[in-house]
């Protein structure tokens, strides 16, 4: 069949196997071409491995260190007709890849906040690798079945306390308007916690040290945004605000667990604004990505996601380097977005932004492009024409 991109809301409910290949391979590439990175993870559990932060931390790793490495993800797998979702393909072209450099990479595809996936990974370390030196926790889901309880919980994108008023695009459209989010409950401020928060994180790594898993010296990391006083009311004042905070919390209690049993350290990087299927979802967000990217393509600060993740690698994880922490105990990897020439030309272009403007004022060309190679379409080289098997079992 052929397979073209189809649209729905922030999603796009088609991928394109050659293409997302082809963007794993400008990752591979990417790192590749910025030499080994010495002193590197040697066996690497990435939890959310299939797209985005958790991705491109498999890749650095795997091509940067020649780790092992075992994703954990969650994805719809494809049939006869019908095409698998993008973190599938991806997975796939990592596998191979990885593979065919001599590289041993697994993969289990259920849900990661699950006993028995955790139980299943334990036994794939435990059988085939060793103890991990490296855990990537980089999760994102809209809903999460406590193990222990048994509770649906369900995430929320919303305010605290008050209605929030600001503008906002229709990245489809390029329609600019204004939108009001009503705040949220209490229950749904405690439900996104407990979607994305750090409890689950510690489940892991507590699943990790009773099994002995966990190798000496091993560090865990976990991803997250913090972003301009612009997005602070829906973002990190809002109650995906209050989920980071306890990701900050779970960092804490990890790193002190594993000081204690001589391992070695945990902790949250803060990354720059990016566009990602999770981002995407967010109101206000992608306006401001739109904005942010102009300005710092401009200045040649631009990164993408695998351009962040190697240089935390490079320059603070490994090669001989030192972490350096905020006054909270964040690394902040989105310095680059922070710095005072990039968002002090944010406040101007966000005044004067509208519907007629907004293809001079933002890069929402450059979006939408970024948006589209998630999904594995708009990659140069690719035949989009070309009539492809859309079913492809993971290797």
């Amino acid at each position: 069949m052929v397979i073209k991109p189809r649209i729905r809301g922030f999603v796009c409910i088609t991928a394109h196997p050659a293409g997302c290949a082809a963007h794993v391979q400008e990752q591979i590439d990417c790192v590749l071409a910025r030499g080994p990175i010495k002193q590197g993870p040697k066996n690497v559990l990435v939890i959310g491995a299939s797209t985005g932060y958790g991705l491109a931390s498999r890749i650095t790793a795997a091509f940067g260190s020649r780790a092992n490495t075992l994703g954990i993800f969650f994805e719809r797998p494809s049939e006869e007709d019908r095409p698998a979702t993008a973190g599938w393909y991806n997975t796939i072209a990592f596998t191979q890849a990885a593979r065919n450099a001599g590289l041993y990479a697994a993969n289990i595809n259920g849900d990661a906040f699950s006993d028995e996936i955790k139980r299943q990974a334990l036994d794939v370390i435990r059988r085939e690798m060793g103890p991990i030196d490296l855990v990537v926790y980089s999760l994102a889901s809209p809903r999460r079945v406590h193990p222990r309880t048994g509770a649906v919980h369900k995430s929320v994108l919303k305010p605290i306390s008050a209605p929030y008023s600001n503008k906002t695009i229709d990245t489809d459209s390029g329609i600019v308007s204004e939108i009001t989010i009503q705040p949220a409950s209490e229950q749904e401020i405690a439900d996104t916690v407990a979607v994305m928060g750090g409890e689950d994180w510690e489940l892991w790594m507590a699943a990790l040290e009773e099994a002995r898993l966990i190798a000496p010296g091993a560090t865990s990391v976990a991803y997250s945004y913090i972003g301009p006083e612009v997005t602070w009311p829906v973002y990190k004042n809002g109650t995906i605000g209050m989920a980071k905070n306890d990701l900050e919390r779970a960092a804490k209690s990890i790193d002190a667990m594993l000081k204690t049993h001589g391992y070695g350290r945990a902790f949250v990087s803060v990354n720059k604004a990016l566009v990602t299927q999770a981002s995407s979802a967010i109101p206000v967000v992608p306006l401001y990505i739109s904005i942010l990217y102009k300005i710092m393509k401009a200045k040649g600060l631009h990164e993408g996601c695998i351009e962040q993740i190697q240089r935390l690698f490079s320059t603070q994880m490994y090669n001989g380097s030192a972490l350096k922490f905020d006054d909270l105990g964040r690394v902040r990897i989105d310095d680059w977005e922070m710095k005072p020439e990039v968002q002090n030309a944010i406040p101007e272009v966000w005044e004067k932004v509208a519907t007629e403007n907004v293809a001079e004022l933002s890069d929402m060309g450059g979006y939408r492009s970024e948006f589209l190679k998630l999904f594995g379409f708009g990659i140069p080289g690719v035949d989009y024409e070309a009539d492809l098997e859309p079913h492809i079992p993971m290797l």
